[in-house]
């Protein structure tokens, strides 16, 4: 076992044995024609189901694509037919997830073979978030348990939830983390656990909550010498510093119900200082075309991005730095004209000799989008769970598999 945490592939005999594999293969799919997007997140898992196959288990999958009442909300077969092709293995499929014709399905697996159920979200209690004991007993859970020997987490992406396919099975089922999901946690703990100073935090994007937690945690415990702020975190903390953001920012900030960020932010500038920084300048979109403004003069029209002067100071920042943590864009990346921010400080991450890590969700995407990808120490495949970690929470599926039944 793990250091004395969780079990991993490598604390059981596999061989002939059925193993629930529990992945986040979650895809951009396009609405029309059903094709995926982006196969990112199937080949990361790719390596867990290569791997328990080639030791001779019955690999059962167990999934979820979107959530209900959005339009990429499907069935996962042309998932089972893009990890065939990534794995060049036949992944079989079943249109069920514990009905009579998924439990013949997973009965009739041979070793080495791969089956994908449905899409977890399409049963009604997946949504709902429970203690794993409550979760043990969902229909899901209590169908599926007797079929298997051994229960394998994998989806590091969605390790922050406390959902039936992600909790309830460690209660009563022998369960490890799967590569994907030890690699994570191994990875950002011991980053977090061997800081080098100076080390910078750039949090931006539109989640604010997350990273203004992030920023008292790695504040207070002296994890960060320095916070870059950026996105709508960056336009809440000038606020707070008094900096007059015009009426339409403050409006977009209150209606999306984060007034009371204002006040939390604040009170970090108040207790930590100058090690909060935000930008000196942002850029607005004026007459149809971009437009930097620096923070005093800010005219009452939508703030897009970050100006020129604060990508340079915060780049500088990046660049000194021997440990950088980076959450979310700077800005409305899909928009050329104010792609500039993200795309620099990413540049700067790449080129820095510091150890970088690079926070999942959008700001994964643009770091891919620009092919960097592999000039970042790590890039996580999950943004909530990684942000979690680094607000110093425990994520609900790595406690149940440090709990679950050995």
């Amino acid at each position: 076992m793990m250091s004395g945490k969780f079990n991993t592939i490598d604390d059981f005999d596999i061989e002939n044995k059925t193993v629930l594999v529990r992945i986040d293969i979650n895809a951009p799919v396009d609405p029309s024609s059903g094709i995926i997007l982006d196969d990112t997140r199937l080949k990361l898992h790719a390596q867990t189901v290569k791997e328990l196959s080639n030791k001779g288990a019955k690999v059962v999958l167990l999934a979820h694509q979107s959530r209900p009442g959005k339009k990429d909300f499907t069935t996962l077969s042309q998932h089972a037919d893009a990890l065939s092709d990534i794995l060049n293995l036949r992944v079989k499929y079943v249109d069920a997830l514990f009905s009579n014709a998924a439990k013949e399905a997973i009965k009739a697996l041979k070793p080495h073979e791969i089956l994908l159920l449905e899409n977890a979200r399409f049963f009604s209690e997946e949504t709902l978030s429970r203690t794993p004991e409550e979760q043990s007993k969902t229909l899901l859970v209590r169908n599926l348990s007797p079929l298997i020997d051994y229960f394998v987490n994998d989806a590091f992406a969605a390790a922050h939830r406390s959902q039936a396919s992600l909790v309830g099975f460690t209660v009563n089922t022998p369960s490890a983390a799967g590569r994907v999901m030890e690699k994570e946690l191994t990875v950002i703990q011991d980053a977090l656990d061997n800081v080098e100073h100076p080390c910078v935090f750039l949090l931006g994007g539109m989640k604010p909550d997350d990273s203004i937690d992030v920023m008292e945690n790695v504040l207070s415990n002296g994890t960060a010498d320095s916070i870059l702020t950026t996105g709508i975190v960056g336009n809440i903390v000038l606020w707070a510093a008094g900096v007059d953001i015009g009426q339409v920012n403050k409006d977009f900030i209150a209606s999306r119900g984060y007034e009371d960020m204002v006040e939390k932010s604040k009170e970090l500038i108040e207790r930590f200082g100058d090690k909060v920084k935000y930008p000196i300048d942002v850029a607005c979109e004026i007459d149809g075309e971009r437009v930097d403004i620096d923070n005093g003069e800010i005219p009452n029209e939508a703030i897009f991005d970050i100006g020129v002067k604060t990508i340079a100071f915060y780049a500088k920042e990046i660049r000194d730095a021997k440990y950088i943590f980076a959450n979310g864009p700077a800005g409305v990346f899909e928009d050329p004209k104010f792609a500039m921010g993200t795309e620099d400080l990413i540049n700067a991450m790449a080129s820095s000799e510091g150890f970088s890590l690079i926070g999942g969700g959008h700001i994964a995407a643009a770091t891919a989008g620009l092919g960097l990808e592999d000039q970042m120490s790590h890039l996580s495949s999950g943004g909530g769970a990684c942000i979690s970690m680094l607000a110093g929470k425990k994520l609900a599926a790595v406690e149940a598999l440090k709990n679950s039944k050995k």
